[in-house]
C-alpha cells in the first residue's frame, strides 16, 4: 500500500490550522501518510505544524523540498522506494524537484477544488 506525502503548510496546514476539508478526504483512504515539510523547530511551532494526526518529516531547510537531495533523504528514513509513495504540494518547484526522481506527484493549486486531488488519489493509491 503506497504512503502518501502530504504538504504541510498552505496545503494540509493554514494560517487557520488544519485544513479540515483535506483531512477529512486523507482519512477516507487506509494509506499512512506523511507531513513533509521544510520548516525548522521553531518554524513548526510558529506555523502551528504540531500536534500533526500524521507523522512529520523535515530537514530544516537542509535541504529544502525543492532540492530531489531532501526526497531521496526521506525514502531512504522510512525505507521506502519511489514505487511506494505518492506526493502531492502546493510549490510547483518541489512538484519538480519530486517528480525529477519519477515521484508520482500532483500539484495542488491553491484554491483548485479537492475533487482534482481525490482524483489523483484514486488513479494512483
Amino acid at each position: 500500500m503506497k504512503t502518501i506525502l502530504v504538504d504541510a503548510w498552505n496545503t494540509f496546514v493554514t494560517k487557520d490550522g488544519i485544513n479540515q476539508e483535506l483531512k477529512m478526504l486523507l482519512d477516507s483512504y487506509t494509506n499512512k501518510k506523511i507531513i513533509v515539510t521544510n520548516a525548522d523547530e521553531n518554524e513548526l511551532i510558529s506555523l502551528g505544524i504540531v500536534n500533526m494526526p500524521y507523522p512529520v518529516f523535515s530537514l530544516s531547510h537542509n535541504p529544502n523540498k525543492t532540492n530531489p537531495e531532501y526526497f531521496k533523504i526521506l525514502l531512504s528514513k522510512y525505507n521506502l522506494s519511489i514505487d511506494d509513495v505518492v506526493y502531492f504540494e502546493h510549490n510547483e518547484e518541489a512538484i519538480k524537484s519530486a517528480k525529477s526522481l519519477n515521484i508520482n506527484s500532483f500539484w495542488l493549486k491553491i484554491g483548485n477544488p479537492l475533487s482534482e486531488l481525490k482524483h489523483f488519489f484514486d488513479l494512483n493509491l
